[in-house]
């Protein structure tokens, strides 16, 4: 799973704002993480955003003027396996807990998809057969464990005629 890899990045272009969405329909993220020693927190969205970083004896508080365009769809995947093709990533939310030797974290995105929940969840179930991910199906949501032991669910929604959906991965 590559999701990981989301973070650093995701806090260094926050803090950069160098670009503005052309629309209106930015992704919203959400990252808290938290360990020992202190934390950070990034909130941002099409408005602009927060970027909190706070430890033993220090806080720093940053508002962001607006969100660099990403490319989360693109960087998304479960063990090689991405969204249905043109689906768009709505939002973000990662929490992230590292306190007391415990290392657990949860990845919630929220997504659209052009396709009806069927089809999509029909798809992406096609996709982890190819991959050989063992995964188990209860109508339209998709539920197993990537190969780093993780569980993860992926549901799907009507939405009119095309989908809405979340993925839901949890580590720890």
């Amino acid at each position: 799973m590559r999701l990981a890899f989301l973070i650093p990045p995701l806090m260094l272009l926050a803090a950069c704002g160098s670009e503005e969405k052309k629309t209106g329909d930015a992704t919203e993220v959400s990252i808290n993480a938290e360990g020992d020693g202190g934390g950070v927190k990034i909130r941002a969205g099409k408005d602009g955003g927060k970027i909190s970083i706070g430890g033993e004896g220090a806080a720093i508080n940053i508002d962001v003027p607006h969100f660099v365009d990403l490319d989360i769809e693109s960087d998304f995947d479960i063990d090689g396996v991405k969204l249905y093709p043109n689906s768009k990533v709505t939002k973000v939310d990662v929490d992230a807990n590292a306190r007391n030797g415990a290392d657990k974290a949860t990845v919630k995105l929220g997504f659209t998809s052009p396709a009806a929940p069927k089809a999509a969840a029909d798809w992406m179930a096609g996709e982890f057969a190819k991959k050989g991910v063992k995964i188990t199906r209860s109508g339209d949501m998709l539920a197993g464990k990537d190969k780093d032991g993780d569980d993860f669910t992926i549901s799907f929604a009507p939405d009119g005629a095309t989908a809405k959906g979340e993925v839901v991965i949890v580590k720890g």
